[in-house]
């Protein structure tokens, strides 16, 4: 793999990386806490929208984003020619 060829490929890496964060940061982070008091209407099995996506949503979202990564990867290394 040429230099520039590289560098592309890790950038292409550390953009799926960092959109995955971000992704898991918001569905986590801002529903379960940030946004909790704006989700108090809606009732999802008994709780809350917020505490849900707290306990239970972000790890469903996680669990999502594991398969995207892992799919998207595989994309991005046939691509370069990487692939295994």
């Amino acid at each position: 793999m040429s230099d520039r060829s590289s560098k592309a490929y890790w950038a292409a890496n550390v953009r799926i990386i960092l959109i995955s964060l971000a992704v898991w940061f918001l569905c986590s982070f801002g529903m379960g806490i940030i946004l909790r008091p704006m989700l108090m209407g809606i009732h999802i099995g008994g709780a809350d929208l917020g505490f849900w996506m707290a306990q239970n949503g972000s790890i469903y979202v996680f669990l999502v984003l594991i398969f995207v990564y892992a799919w998207r990867m595989n994309k991005v290394d046939k691509e370069f020619g990487v692939e295994e």
